[in-house]
């Protein structure tokens, strides 16, 4: 369960890196052409961050709620790996389609050690 709970944090800390980065330098043109979409998008992936961060301090604590939270938050996290590769692939920007495909396998390995510890 140590390395799901780690994988976790470190993915929801860099979703928020990544986005506010983004958001910094202006890097999200949507805000202009589709500021509604981007805007439940942003607070989707905001979600999952801080789902993924407080379920995987929650796994690594051992706290009853810890589980259940992770849990809803990969399920979160898969969807978005799933999904969010597709924006990327219209631009053929590659190196980050694949950067997902790792997401993906990563956090099912995550749910695979936590299923085989349960």
């Amino acid at each position: 369960m140590t390395f799901a709970g780690i994988y976790s944090i470190v993915v929801g800390v860099l979703m928020i890196g990544q986005w506010a980065f983004f958001l910094a330098t202006g890097k999200v043109p949507e805000l202009e052409h589709e500021p509604l979409r981007i805007r439940f998008h942003l607070a989707g992936e905001f979600l999952t961050a801080a789902a993924l961060m407080v379920g995987g301090v929650g796994l690594l604590a051992g706290t009853g709620w810890g589980l259940s939270l992770y849990l809803v938050a990969t399920g979160m996290l898969l969807y978005t790996v799933i999904v969010s590769p597709g924006y990327f692939a219209e631009q053929r920007q590659w190196p980050l389609v694949g950067m997902f495909a790792v997401l993906l396998v990563l956090a099912l390995v995550g749910l695979g050690l936590v299923w085989a510890g349960m």
